[in-house]
């Protein structure tokens, strides 16, 4: 068994720390909420910093919110780098900037060690269920070697190509089920102020080429209106932030990404960063005073 750390114990990393400790792994854990009593029961130790962990452990994974959260942690007072020794790894699942990702992954390496950026998606049903799909940048070694691990976390798992390249496919992720996201609510809105049954042009819909998983997940959530958060409008903003800085630095063009940042961001200023993304047809529903359902 592997002595693991993991950093970053909130709505998905603390389901994947537990996949981790139930393989039998003696894992180390640090979190700024504290760590969740069940994962200590489980029997897994606390640490008090990203220092501690990398110390203790030989491969140190992280989950955190933001780029900012990610180099603080690494590079901050009693940061991981602080405390790793040559020969070992850091696997950054975030969902950050693959230009900094490419720079962390260089300041980790200069110190002996092992970097993988492997963003996930899934939300915490996939963290939960132990179903991410992980997309990986780095060496192709060190990713054989972390696979078995990844393994415990998600289903598909595939090695996009350097570091900064996994963080680059998540973002092209977000894109995509942003996108998604707006489609659905536009299109069960419509339905709905048409005066068909949103919930029954799902499911007729649910059995043609406009099938997805976003309309069967979240086209269900728009209609029943569970908003509780699975991944949260704030962070798939930040996700889209970093699409659209990327795509001002290659030259290219994003106009609907930019049109979904811009929903979300209606969300945002009416008190809903907080809720899950599929909320995102509040905004639709604002600006046509109608809901796709009544709850």
């Amino acid at each position: 068994m592997s002595k693991l750390g993991f950093i970053g114990l909130g709505i998905m990393g603390a389901p994947m720390a537990a996949h981790l400790i139930k393989a039998g792994h003696e894992v180390f854990l640090c979190s700024r909420s504290g760590v969740p009593a069940e994962l200590l029961s489980a029997q897994a130790k606390a640490c008090a910093s990203g220092r501690e962990v990398a110390e203790q452990a030989d491969i140190v994974f992280m989950m955190l919110p933001d780029t900012p959260d990610v180099a603080k942690v690494l590079f901050g007072d009693d940061g991981v780098a602080a405390g790793l020794s040559a020969g070992k790894t850091v696997v950054d699942m975030s969902s950050i900037s693959p230009m900094d990702t490419k720079d962390f992954a260089a300041q980790i390496n200069a110190l002996g060690c092992q970097y993988l950026d492997a963003p996930v998606s899934g939300g915490e049903v996939g963290a939960r269920a132990a179903s991410l799909t992980i997309m990986v940048g780095g060496p192709e070694a060190v990713f054989d070697a972390v696979k078995p691990l990844f393994e415990l976390m998600g289903k598909n798992i595939t090695l996009v190509g350097g570091n900064g390249d996994g963080q680059t496919c998540k973002v092209a992720n977000q894109i995509i089920v942003a996108l998604n996201i707006a489609a659905v609510g536009e299109a069960l809105l419509f339905a709905s102020k048409a005066g068909a049954d949103p919930a029954k042009v799902r499911q007729a819909l649910m059995g043609g080429f406009a099938a997805s998983r976003i309309l069967e997940v979240h086209g269900e959530r728009m209609i029943k209106r569970t908003f509780a958060p699975g991944f949260r409008i704030g962070l798939h903003q930040k996700d889209l932030s970093l699409a659209l800085s990327g795509a001002r630095a290659l030259g290219v063009a994003l106009p609907q990404t930019a049109g979904a940042a811009q929903l979300m961001q209606v969300c945002s200023a009416n008190g809903m960063q907080d809720l899950d993304h599929s909320a995102l047809v509040r905004s639709l529903e604002l600006m046509a005073a109608h809901e796709v359902a009544k709850a």
